[in-house]
């Protein structure tokens, strides 16, 4: 529901942007008109389901290509969420990992230095020297 929520506003913005390029004003419809005016939006009137009326509007094919647009944006990131959402709590996340800063915490540079010999007995145990 609220992708279909997202891509019903995206073609209410999309009509908003085309009428600001092509006429020169800006109006988004009320909310009870946000579902009855889309199918004459979806015809190419530019005007449809706006209260105010406009000498002008933008032409059904700048209409439609700022539609698409936006909605190729809002496809994007509803994909991009779902992505990052699934990735954090989905079937294929990586459990039991530590994070960058905790594994810098306790496997950092200073750290490995000062155990090098537990490490690495081969280069830095007791008995060694460092050609």
């Amino acid at each position: 529901m609220g992708a279909l929520l997202l891509f019903v506003v995206g073609a209410h913005l999309g009509r908003g942007i085309a009428n600001l390029l092509s006429a020169g004003w800006w109006e988004f419809p009320d909310r009870a008109d946000l579902f009855i005016s889309l199918p004459g939006l979806l015809e190419g009137d530019a005007s449809a389901g706006l209260t105010a009326t406009h000498p002008t509007v933008a032409p059904a094919t700048v209409l439609w290509v700022c539609i698409a647009a936006v909605e190729l944006v809002v496809l994007g990131l509803i994909v991009a969420g779902i992505r990052a959402g699934l990735r954090l709590w989905g079937p294929t996340r990586v459990q039991g990992v530590a994070t960058r800063k905790e594994a810098e915490r306790l496997l950092g540079r200073s750290r490995l230095r000062r155990h090098a010999a537990i490490v690495r007995p081969d280069l830095y145990g007791k008995g060694r020297r460092r050609a």
